[in-house]
């Protein structure tokens, strides 16, 4: 094994000591994930000569998994490494049950509890630039969305941990060459040569093949996965502003990541909706918008009688009316004004003077306007006839002749549906 006197090369140190800077370590515990395998013995390696200038205290947690019969043998291996290191060291013996998913779900299950419960503040994971790439294909050809093609995180949430991934961009080879340089001591899975497994199948078949004619694809694919990783990001701090413009508590990073995989595989036409925080987010035609969690709202009759502007507060907004172009003709208008209500059910429109009537449902349609915004919308009424809705406009029976003046109404929500 490597003495420590052995430096680890510039490149290793700039990378975890980036990422180190922008978590501000300082004071915390981080617990380092160590299989034994290269690429855990190499971060624990750079994390013990990093922990002094970064301020964090370290220590290393092994998932015995027993599935293989050299388990107990990693596993003194891990121990006796630690002990050199003097790195204290947790051992978490796990039973992996085998479901429908197959055998490699079940162990990253298994693995996934014991990091969970592990006592720390970051659980720092050996994951590098192959294995970003590998995972984006694999995400790829499952058929997955934004979130998938944007891979691993360099920094995410494991529970109430912080996942941290310092060797997200650093290439395989280049671990490997750092082992060999530095003498570290590693095992072997020999379950790493099984083509029956999918990673595997992909690592030892299908990355050899594809880099025959493209000899950077791993770097490619996980710069993709990098910009994915942007837009990802937008799109969850969009959800977020969007929730604290509605006074409501951003949610936490697995239920957020289950929001916007509902959204990206939202089918047109769908119907989204997700209960947060005593309001409900929807999805349509590409329009995010919180509503509140409650049925439909009711107004009380009301009659608008040429008012500037007529609050309706149990729908949070007002209606607006100005004099101008267009508009309702106000010889139209009868001395007791127009009743303002909700959608009675069976309306139509005629939006053209000399077109035919048209059904709300098919103006609403077409007009883009999510249904569950069609129950709230309040609407001006002449007895039984509907006169005006919003943003489909006047009924051409009330409407003032072109180029003449009317009242232009307008219904402006107190905050955005």
């Amino acid at each position: 094994m490597a003495s420590s006197r052995n430096r680890p090369s510039a490149e290793w140190l700039d990378a975890a000591r980036r990422s180190a800077r922008a978590l501000d370590l300082q004071g915390r515990l981080v617990v380092a994930g160590l299989s034994g395998g290269v690429d855990s013995v190499v971060l624990l390696d750079v994390l013990r000569r990093l922990a002094p200038e970064a301020g964090f205290r370290l220590s290393a947690l092994h998932v015995n998994h027993g599935l293989s019969p050299n388990a107990l043998r990693w596993e003194r291996h891990c121990r006796a490494l630690c002990r050199e290191w003097r790195v204290p060291l947790s051992v978490r013996r796990v039973r992996v049950v085998k479901g429908k998913a197959g055998p490699e779900a079940a162990a990253r299950a298994a693995r996934r509890e014991a990091f969970m419960a592990a006592k720390g503040d970051v659980l720092a994971l050996a994951h590098h630039l192959d294995d970003q790439a590998e995972t984006v294909l694999f995400n790829l050809l499952r058929g997955a969305g934004l979130r998938g093609a944007s891979g691993m995180p360099e920094v995410g949430e494991l529970g109430a941990k912080r996942a941290w991934r310092p060797l997200l961009s650093v290439p395989r080879a280049e671990i490997e060459r750092h082992a060999w340089r530095e003498g570290l001591a590693w095992i072997v899975d020999e379950s790493n040569a099984d083509t029956s497994l999918t990673r595997n199948f992909l690592r030892h078949e299908v990355g050899p093949l594809v880099a025959r004619r493209f000899p950077r694809w791993k770097e490619n694919l996980a710069r993709a996965a990098r910009h994915f990783g942007e837009r990802d990001a937008a799109k969850s701090d969009a959800v977020r502003l969007l929730l604290a413009e509605r006074g409501l508590r951003a949610p936490g990073e697995a239920k957020l990541a289950d929001m916007l995989r509902q959204f990206e595989r939202a089918r047109p036409g769908a119907r989204v909706a997700i209960a947060h925080d005593g309001a409900v987010l929807r999805v349509a035609r590409g329009k995010l918008a919180v509503t509140e969690a409650k049925g439909p709202p009711t107004i009380a009759r009301t009659r608008w009688r040429g008012e500037a502007r007529l609050a309706l507060p149990s729908l949070g907004g007002e209606l607006r009316f100005a004099m101008a172009t267009g508009g309702i003709d106000p010889a139209r208008i009868p001395r007791a004004g127009l009743e303002v209500a909700l959608r009675r059910g069976g309306e139509r429109l005629r939006p053209r003077a000399g077109g035919p009537s048209r059904s709300l449902k098919n103006l609403f349609q077409e007009s883009g306007i999510p249904e569950w915004e069609r129950g709230r919308l309040p609407m001006l009424y002449c007895g039984e006839r509907l006169v005006w809705a919003p943003g489909l406009g006047v009924d051409a029976e009330f409407a003032v002749p072109e180029g003449a003046r009317g009242w232009r109404p307008a219904w402006v929500p107190a905050r955005g549906i």
